[in-house]
């Protein structure tokens, strides 16, 4: 038998990289700059590669800058950091300080153009992209919100408005318009350090190239004598005068284990945050296919059946709204057998998630109702519009109960933030109803975000805890009743109002501000408007240990 012929082996075919990625062993990549190694650190392998080849973050949305960061850049980002390492020791002025010295930074960043860019950079569209005002605005809205611990000691309200701003700050770099694109934005400048670790890493090895040279040695030469020459006229100076002393000892920080702990930390932290936003603004992503992304459209009936129910079932609990409103609660709550406080207690946070959820559920009818026809268009104004007002009429209740268990209870910050926040929903549902009327609502996630960042300013304008001790104090002189213990645990922005008690009750509000003043941190980084004034007040007349405090009108 002839025995079968063997198959030919087969020879390997060398592998060959996706259109537009570098082999790895090619020698000269357009992002190396020269002497940087071939194989990067498997860190930044590790961190880079997923971000950049995988997802949308990768395609076309987010390429990231086809070249290093330079060393001015880089040289920058770690000086802004290192302000902020000296800056941030807790709530106050060194926030707005590291927030002005990061901006700057950011500022002075100039725009690389993509991989695989052919046409002149910046195109006229990125130009366009980058220069939108609305950028400038997000970026001081963003330093504002920082300031806020500058202006007002309560904690509460600073962090409220730090989150904030990670907000505004992410609208600052990527421009988002949709929610959607908004969204995107947002995770962009959370996934934006880990992208940039290599970015920043590159620029750093060109610097330390130079450093190695003779322009290294005389940078060295200059900071050692810079030093040295501040040390020795700042002693003696401190030396000369006391006043003088005292200011340098409260710019100075003290030096030990927990202080230079915290400095490394808030370095690594702050650079982190500083590189990821330098890598946004270096190559600003293109959300447009997001913002303009067509939308999945479902038949007429699917989507205007249940939201007529839903606004027909909105109609028969605003009809007894009305009787609430208007002078029919006296059977309403005969009826529940509840007080008028208990009723608006019940009911309020209720209705906040109804308010809430009507927004997202209109917002997800939006987009999947189809709106070619005139019908269609027709039923998107009536049904969607008519559960806008039946909306509006809830929030008017909600406020409405709120006000009265306020007036019944005494003001909190949980009850003025609550309020605050409902009254910005009902808002955001004139701006749908606008926004209803031409069925274009590109501006509406924007101008919603600048509605709620305004009112959180405003906020700190108006001073919420002294908003809180003045409504205390003046229920206290009407009905004799107040809550020193909460009161006492207010921030010094409450000082003032609570200044205006007499006797003991004055000392049982104010001694434990006072204490907590004195056992503060009163170095410059941590100075606020508001501590300042506290003080002042205190000052003048302070509070021995009260006895006997009376613990009568517990808020609620």
């Amino acid at each position: 038998m002839t025995p079968e012929p063997k198959a030919p082996a087969r020879t390997p075919q060398p592998w060959t990289p996706p259109a537009g990625q570098p082999r790895p062993d090619q020698p000269d990549r357009p992002d190396r700059p020269a002497g940087v190694p071939k194989q990067a650190p498997a860190v930044i392998a590790l961190v880079s590669g997923p971000w950049q080849r995988t997802g949308m973050f990768g395609r076309g949305v987010w390429p990231g800058p086809g070249r290093p960061a330079t060393p001015a850049t880089a040289g920058v980002l770690i000086l802004a950091a290192l302000v902020a390492s000296v800056s941030i020791t807790g709530g106050g002025l060194g926030w707005l300080v590291a927030g002005v010295a990061g901006t700057a930074a950011l500022a002075g960043i100039r725009r690389l153009p993509a991989p695989g860019t052919t046409v002149p950079w910046p195109d006229l569209t990125v130009r366009r992209r980058a220069a939108d005002p609305a950028r400038y605005a997000w970026a001081a809205a963003t330093v504002a919100l920082l300031g806020v611990g500058t202006l007002r000691s309560a904690p509460w309200l600073f962090a409220l408005a730090a989150l904030t701003a990670l907000v505004t700050g992410a609208l600052a770099l990527s421009n988002g318009r949709s929610f959607r694109a908004v969204a995107m934005g947002y995770l962009m400048f959370l996934g934006a350090p880990f992208r940039a670790l290599p970015w920043v890493t590159r620029g750093l090895a060109s610097i330390r190239r130079r450093a190695a040279g003779g322009s290294g040695m005389r940078v060295a030469a200059t900071v050692i004598t810079s030093v040295f020459l501040l040390l020795l006229f700042g002693a003696l100076f401190a030396s000369a005068d006391a006043t003088f002393a005292r200011l340098l000892e409260s710019l100075v920080p003290e030096i030990n284990g927990g202080t230079t702990f915290r400095a490394v930390f808030v370095f690594v932290v702050a650079g982190g945050v500083l590189g990821g936003a330098a890598y946004l603004r270096a190559t600003p992503p293109d959300l447009a296919t997001v913002d303009g992304g067509p939308a999945r459209k479902v038949n007429r009936w699917e989507w205007a059946v249940p939201l007529g129910l839903l606004a027909l079932l909105f109609l028969g609990f605003v009809a007894v709204q009305l009787t609430v409103l208007f002078g029919g609660s006296a059977h309403v709550l005969d009826t529940e057998g509840l007080t008028y406080a208990e009723y608006a207690r019940g009911g309020f946070w209720q209705l906040l998630i109804v308010t809430g959820l009507t927004l997202a559920v209109l917002g997800v009818a939006a987009r999947w109702a189809p709106r070619d026809h005139p019908l269609d268009r027709m039923l998107i104004r009536g049904i969607m519009g008519a559960l806008s007002v039946l909306t509006l009429v809830i929030v008017a209740s909600a406020l409405h109960r709120m006000t009265v268990y306020a007036d019944t209870y005494g003001l909190t910050r949980l009850r003025l933030l609550v309020f605050l926040c409902e009254a910005w929903l009902g808002l955001v549902f004139v701006l749908v109803l606008a926004a209803g009327l031409r069925l274009r609502a590109a501006w509406l996630p924007r101008v919603a975000i600048a509605a709620g960042v305004l009112t959180l300013l405003g906020l700190a304008i108006a001073n919420p805890d002294r908003m809180v001790a003045d409504s205390g104090v003046a229920r206290y002189e009407r009905t004799g009743r107040i809550d020193s213990e909460y009161l006492g645990t207010l921030s010094p922005d409450a000082v003032p109002a609570l200044n205006r008690l007499d006797g003991k009750m004055r000392d049982c509000t104010l001694f434990f501000i006072q204490q907590r003043l004195k056992e503060g941190d009163t170095s410059w980084s941590t100075w606020s408007y508001g501590e300042s004034e506290a003080r002042r007040l205190l000052a003048t007349d302070p509070i021995a240990f009260p006895s006997g405090c009376p613990a009568a009108g517990p808020y609620g």
